[in-house]
């Protein structure tokens, strides 16, 4: 009989998978052992169900969480952002609380445009592809081809300024929507990150 390949999972293993997911200890582990210890594919796993959680979910209303407020040190930025979730419970939760602290302090970081690329304004969105098709025709390119790197280019540009879709300034291997997704997971509750205004001395509004 062929035995089996037994690794072992070691509570570093469990704290260094949780670092990159934020996902639970128990999940942690499970993800590891049904991965044989390999980190990357325990990653993904854990971003699977997440994802598959997050989608079960989405239609649910939404209709409690809280306000979260971040002040950069000398106060001249600041940001508030509105994150819902289902019930109370869920709202008052360390972890739900911690999640609104942390995207209210990215947001002050990275200054995005919008909650999700649909959100971007019509106007800004047909400025930026006019750059674009003209740096691209100036460049020599047949129409198809222009085309084809506009949309490459505004897909580019939707990244950086949708909040769900930037890169998490604290962990550049996961996106805001890997973060809600995992929350969503852990809490089995829908939860949206709803609006958010952010405050520059000097800047304009």
């Amino acid at each position: 009989m062929q035995r089996r390949n037994i690794v072992n999972i070691t509570s570093q293993m469990v704290k260094e998978l949780r670092d990159k997911t934020n996902a639970g200890m128990m999940d942690c582990k499970k993800a590891l052992g049904e991965t044989a210890g390999d980190m990357e594919k325990a990653v993904d796993l854990l971003r699977q169900k997440g994802l598959a959680v997050a989608q079960k979910r989405a239609g649910r209303s939404t209709s409690e969480g809280v306000v979260q407020t971040y002040i950069h040190a000398g106060s001249k930025l600041g940001v508030m952002v509105e994150v819902n979730c289902e019930t109370d419970f869920v709202a008052k939760t360390d972890d739900f609380q911690n999640f609104a602290r942390e995207i209210a302090m990215h947001i002050a970081a990275m200054n995005p445009i919008a909650v999700k690329r649909e959100d971007i304004p019509e106007d800004l969105i047909a400025r930026e592809s006019e750059i674009y098709k003209k740096q691209a025709m100036d460049s020599g390119k047949p129409e198809n081809i222009a085309e084809k790197m506009v949309t490459g280019k505004l897909d580019k540009f939707f990244a950086e300024v949708s909040l769900l879709e930037q890169k998490f300034v604290k962990n550049p291997d996961l996106s805001i929507q890997d973060l809600l997704n995992d929350l969503i997971a852990k809490m089995g509750e829908n939860i949206t990150v709803k609006r958010f205004a952010r405050f520059q001395v000097g800047a304009d509004a």
